[in-house]
Order: structure tokens, then C-alpha cells, then sequence
């Protein structure tokens, strides 16, 4: 069909919003409460046009186009009427830019800016809520709050969570978890989705940047860094560079430059991560243990299950995640070949994930020692290098630190959806084998959809296996292993759609374009590397031989493993 839009004739599709096809024809419609690929909500109201025929402006992301509409997106009324909008949400926002997380990375400040608000015409009564920032990962201001939603709808279309919801009427509508409780005491799973979709600072991560800045200061500590596959390819957009940048070397120049040091590869546990899991899945198959297995890689999925499925918890693997495996080694392997104590050292694990800060204050996660002393994310990272002063887009590259720094690509593609099976298969096949797969490419599992599934003949074995990302989509299959009617032996869990490129701790705002990018550089450095294979890892091998003994020893299990807590109780 024909519409018209500010004179312009367009093609449109019956079903289309107004705001779908400005897009498609590079028409800027202003937006707050809109989430693409969400069922449209019209709450916020700065998307409003005029639509010849219609007595009141309209909301562009609700409202179907029809064969010779005529549009107008940038009237005077449609003007007057957005900045009426913007003015009405100020009048209810705290004044305090200056010193918010998301100065000058907020989209209420930008519409500020760009429909010339410079006053303040409306006043009066004010909402006042508590600071909620008792949760160890995520924290809410809902006095910044403006009521979009979106952090609803992610955490229940998009989760399956439900940890917050709109409560109360009118002037005393507002964003909390059930009974007005902290996230602290509810079924949050911390994987700070809600963060990265939402357009102001109500929420934001718990900072650990100041206590890595006092353990750097502090001259009795050995502080040790290790960097997580994903934020090597997301770190350069907060210093202007294009998403999927590959700034590895640049990264590790940076925290050198900082104070830290040591700078380890998480990647190196991940490959460590491939082989105690490919044995793991092995013997369970082999020997009767608990099938499907899932993986154990992310926090947020793991205290989805305790939460909601506690009674399948067997299923998952024990593995802890790479970087828990890699605080481990630090303050044990590592400490001892250095004659450190490891009481001295600190462990700062650079990730792009919020839930990390949760799993690393587990008690399961360290006796003696914590395994991780602090989580920081790629954006704490990023304004930790502007404070020092560096200048990251001239640094050169620099390599990791021995022997926790070699890793290969099997372990890059952890941070995309699918990477962890790909790279267990890689592994899997090998150790069944004795040779390697004829296509280490498994695509069948690559990609950013929701639910990937393929069947894999191994020696006589045939593994069905699926990797998930997004919590909404594991919900059917748990119910399917609980009615016992599963059809898999391997299933690999993301809570965060598109995997661990698009976490709650990656550069703001989320997009999906972004996370295309930056998937495909994790698959680019992995075909660039020499070794593309976890069993492949000299340095892992070695560790083996020199101490740990085999996959899945004692030793390995004292260290590398660990148990989940029924959290339904």
C-alpha cells in the first residue's frame, strides 16, 4: 500500500506501524518506551503524529498504517506537543545530571537537548521512593524512574523473570518488585538486562570500581586481572571506536597502565572450562549419569534454575564458570609457582555481565579465599580508563601474562550464543575419536536466534544438542526434561539473548546491530588463531601435568567444580 509521510509517498505493509516505516525510510520518530520487537505499549507519547483525519495526535509505534494515510511527524503541534512531554518528565526527575551514571548517555537528556528545553516551566509535587541497593549486581533509583516500561516487558516477554512490575495508580505509579522488596530478596537473576534497555539511570550496576581502585593503590596487594571473550570486542565502542572492534591488545595495555599486575585471558579457563565439561558430559552418557546436561557457564541462568527448578539442578554441569575457574588457579597453581600468598592477591574479572558480581560473593566459590575479589563490567572498565587519563585509541598492544594467558578460538566463541556447545563439540569428538572433526565450523549452533538444535554423530554416538539464549526460551524445554520428555543430551544456556556480547554489563544502549557485529568479531578472531581447538592449550595441558592430573580428577573437582543451592525454599 501507498502512505504519505511528510509529503513523501512510501510503501508500507498491511499490519506496519507508522514508526516502522519512517525508519525504513530514514524518518527520525523520537522514542522512550519503545522496544523493537516488542508488542508496542504508546505509553510514553513522544512518538505522537499527526494523521490527516484523526482529531488527536498519535502515538506512531501503535498505530497500523492503511492504504493513503497521510502522515506528519514534524508539524508544529506534533513539536510543541513532544517538548510539553519531555518538560512534564523533567518536572518529575531528580536535577542531578552531573553526577547520574548515565550522563551524557541519556536518551530523556538527548530529547532535552534536541527539542530545546532550557527552562523549567511545570513544578510541583515530586515522587520520593528509596534507594534500592542492597542486590550485590544491580541497583534502582526509582525517583529517576519515567515510567517507559521497558524494564518490565524485558524482564517478563523477554526473561521470564517477573522480578519487577508497575504498582500503584497515577501519580503514584511506580516500578518495584513484589510487596515494594529489594531485588535483593526477590527472584532476580542479576542478568541486568533491565540496565542495558533502559533509557535513563533508574537502574544501574552495582560499582566495584572503587575497590579495585583501592586495591591498586594499596602496595601489600598483587592485584591480577583477567578479561572475559566478549568485552574484547565491545570495549571500543565507549572510546568511539565501531562496534566489533577488536581491542584485545589495547585492553590489556590499559589495565597495565592502571596499576594492575598481571593480566590473564579468562579465555585460558574457558578452555579449561571445554575440557572438564566434554569429559563430564561424557561420563554421564557413557555412564548412566543425569541426562540432558546443562551447561554452567552463566550466573543469571544458574540462579534462574535455583528460583524456578530447583528439582532439575542435577542436570546442570558442575563446572564453575571460566572465570571462577581462573580466580581459582590464581590463588592456588598460580601462587604457588610465584611463592605468593594468596591472601595478597586480588583477582578484578573484567566482564560483560552483571550477574558475575552475584556469583563471585557465592559461598560456594571459595573456602578459604574467594575465587574473584571483584567483578567490574566493560562500561566500570571504560570509566576506569578515562579516570586514569589514557588515552586507549593510541595505546599499542600488548600480550598477556604466562602461563594464564594462552588460550585458543574455542574458547573466544564463549561469548556468543552457541560458543560453548561449538567449542565442547570441538573437544567432545577428539577425545571419542583420537582425530578432529573434518568441519570444526559447527553453524548449526551458530547464529542469535533463540533456540539452536542439531544432532551429532560421534563414534557410534549420536548427541542431540541445543543451545538457548534469552531465559523465556529454556521455560518449555525445563518443563519438557521435568515431564521426562527431553529429546536432548546437551543443552547450552545464555540468560542473555544472543549470549554473553549482549550482557548487562556491554556498552549502552543495547542494539541489536551492535551485538551482530560483535558476534561476528568473536568468530573472526577465532578463525584467525592458529589453534582453534581447547585440547589444543599446551599451557591447559601442562597445568594437567603438572597439577591437576587429569579431566575431572580430585583435584580438578576441589578447584574446578562446584554445587547449586535450591533458592525456592
Amino acid at each position: 500500500m501507498r502512505i504519505f509521510i511528510n509529503g513523501k509517498e512510501c510503501w508500507a505493509n498491511a499490519g506496519e506501524s507508522i514508526l516502522k516505516v519512517a525508519e525504513r525510510e530514514g524518518i527520525k520518530i523520537p522514542t522512550l518506551c519503545y522496544l523493537k520487537g516488542f508488542s508496542p505499549t504508546g505509553s510514553c507519547r513522544i512518538c505522537v503524529v499527526e494523521v490527516e483525519g484523526q482529531r488527536n495526535l498519535i502515538p506512531s509505534c501503535a498505530f497500523p498504517v492503511y492504504d493513503g494515510m497521510r502522515v506528519e511527524t514534524n508539524s508544529a503541534q506534533v513539536r510543541r506537543a513532544r517538548k510539553t512531554i519531555i518538560e512534564l518528565l523533567i518536572a518529575n526527575h531528580p536535577q542531578d545530571c552531573l553526577t547520574c551514571v548515565r550522563n551524557g548517555n541519556c536518551s530523556l537528556q538527548s530529547l532535552a537537548a534536541e527539542y530545546g528545553v532550557r527552562s523549567f516551566r511545570y513544578e510541583g509535587e515530586r515522587r520520593h521512593r528509596k534507594l534500592d541497593i542492597a542486590s550485590p549486581s544491580i541497583e534502582r533509583d526509582p525517583d529517576k524512574c519515567i515510567l517507559c516500561g521497558r524494564c518490565v516487558r524485558i524482564c517478563h516477554e523477554m526473561q521470564s523473570v517477573g522480578a519487577i512490575d508497575i504498582a500503584g495508580r497515577g501519580f503514584n505509579s511506580h516500578v518495584t518488585p513484589e510487596f515494594e522488596y529489594s531485588l535483593n530478596t526477590v527472584a532476580c537473576v542479576y542478568c541486568g538486562q533491565c540496565i542495558v534497555n533502559c533509557p535513563v539511570g533508574a537502574l544501574r550496576e552495582k560499582s566495584n570500581e572503587k575497590i579495585t581502585w583501592n586495591a591498586i593503590n594499596d602496595p601489600n596487594k598483587i592485584v591480577v586481572a583477567q578479561i572475559a571473550p566478549a568485552v574484547r570486542v565491545a570495549l571500543g565502542e565507549e572510546f568511539g571506536l565501531e562496534p566489533g572492534s577488536i581491542v584485545t591488545g589495547k585492553a590489556v595495555a590499559a589495565l597495565r597502565r592502571m596499576g594492575v599486575d598481571y593480566v590473564f585471558d579468562t579465555n585460558f579457563s574457558a578452555d579449561l572450562t571445554i575440557i572438564e565439561e566434554a569429559n563430564e558430559l561424557l561420563h554421564r552418557y557413557s555412564n548412566g549419569g543425569t541426562i540432558p546436561m546443562l551447561t554452567s557457564c552463566s550466573p543469571g541462568w544458574i540462579k534462574y534454575i535455583e528460583h524456578n527448578y530447583p528439582d532439575l539442578l542435577e542436570n546442570l554441569s558442575t563446572c564453575k564458570s571460566p572465570h571462577q575457574m581462573q580466580g581459582a588457579l590464581i590463588k592456588s597453581f598460580w601462587a604457588e609457582k610465584m611463592f605468593l600468598d594468596p591472601g595478597n592477591i586480588f583477582v578484578v574479572s573484567v566482564m560483560p555481565c552483571t550477574a558475575k558480581k552475584f556469583e563471585a560473593q557465592r559461598p560456594e566459590l571459595g573456602e578459604t579465599y574467594q575465587d574473584v575479589d571483584a567483578v567490574i563490567t566493560t562500561r566500570e572498565l571504560a570509566l576506569m580508563i578515562k579516570n586514569a587519563g589514557i588515552d586507549f585509541t593510541r595505546l599499542n598492544d600488548e600480550y598477556f601474562d604466562d602461563p594464564l594467558g594462552e588460550s585458543t578460538g574455542a574458547a573466544v566463541i564463549f561469548g556468543a550464543t552457541g560458543g560453548v556447545m561449538e567449542a565442547a563439540l570441538r573437544t567432545a569428538y577428539f577425545t571419542l575419536t583420537g582425530h578432529e572433526m573434518d568441519d570444526i565450523d559447527f553453524r548449526p549452533v551458530r547464529g542469535l536466534h533463540g533456540v539452536k538444535e542439531a544432532d551429532v554423530k560421534i563414534n557410534g554416538i549420536e548427541l542431540r544438542v541445543a543451545a538457548v539464549s534469552s531465559l523465556r526460551n529454556i521455560k518449555p524445554i525445563l518443563d519438557s526434561i521435568r515431564d521426562g520428555e527431553t529429546p536432548y543430551h546437551f543443552i547450552e544456556v545464555m540468560a542473555c539473548p544472543g549470549g554473553c556480547i549482549n550482557g548487562g554489563g556491554q556498552p549502552l544502549p543495547s542494539d541489536p546491530e551492535k551485538t551482530e557485529k560483535r558476534m561476528h568479531a568473536i568468530y573472526q578472531i577465532d578463525r584467525e588463531l592458529a589453534k582453534r581447538c581447547s585440547h589444543h592449550n599446551e599451557s591447559v595441558q601442562k597445568l594437567y601435568t603438572d597439577f591437576l592430573g587429569e579431566p575431572n580428577s580430585h583435584k580438578a573437582h576441589e578447584l574446578l567444580h562446584t554445587h547449586y543451592v535450591n533458592r525456592a525454599e
